[in-house]
């Protein structure tokens, strides 16, 4: 009997990333989305771990749905001023598939090599960044730093999250509420560049950070 459950549920959570159509608004949109999304994961969980598919559907689909983020004019207002201050010098500036926007700060911006203090050049970066957090109330922060595989993980693996944690720093002292602030370090697992050579290695050492609004109701 697992199998028909699985199909059925499959089938309805399709329908429902299908049903997010473009009559909908932006908000009803990534929910649908979120939700079939949800639901598809949720359905072959329940079924490859011998529980029920449809149970494992409407579960998933719950999850899917709370976890979107909405795109507001705030988060457009943000992201166009961050583009202004960070033009022309390397840090990227992009809006993610689950509307979130990210920013991708590399080393000879953010850090010296070895180091966590903030550079000089990066604090009107932030400056700019912690007003646009000051007027968005409902924005949730992610911080994650990075190292090149120089040295063992007992030294990159702090060193990315004490990058992390004064980037923070800096915010909260601007006034961003340090609650809405997540913060963790990967080291160097999560290598964006080949660091057999200088430059990938240079693209490795960065802080990305990651905005997303929730909706509200």
């Amino acid at each position: 009997m697992r199998k028909p459950l699985l199909v059925a549920s499959l089938s309805l959570a399709m329908l429902a990333v299908g049903c997010a159509d473009m009559s909908m608004t932006d908000t009803q949109r990534r929910t649908a989305t979120g939700a079939g999304v949800g639901a598809l994961g949720g359905a072959a969980i329940g079924a490859v771990a011998g529980g029920h598919a449809g149970k494992g559907a409407v579960i998933g689909a719950g999850v899917g749905a709370l976890g979107s983020y909405i795109w507001s004019q705030r988060m457009e207002r943000q992201r166009q001023d961050m583009q202004a201050v960070t033009q022309g010098t390397g840090v990227t500036v992009t809006q993610t598939a689950d509307n979130q926007l990210k920013l991708d700060i590399p080393s000879d911006i953010s850090f010296a090599t070895n180091r966590s203090d903030i550079q000089a050049n990066f604090q009107p970066i932030l400056e700019r960044f912690a007003a646009g957090l000051r007027d968005n109330p409902n924005a949730e922060v992610r911080i994650i730093g990075h190292t090149d595989s120089t040295g063992t993980d007992a030294i990159n693996n702090p060193l990315s999250v004490d990058r992390a944690t004064s980037t923070r720093n800096y915010l909260t002292a601007r006034g961003v509420n340090g609650a809405r602030i997540h913060v963790e370090g990967r080291g160097a697992r999560e290598p964006i560049a080949s660091n057999d050579t200088a430059d990938g290695r240079a693209r490795n050492r960065r802080v990305e950070i990651y905005v997303g609004e929730r909706g509200q109701g």
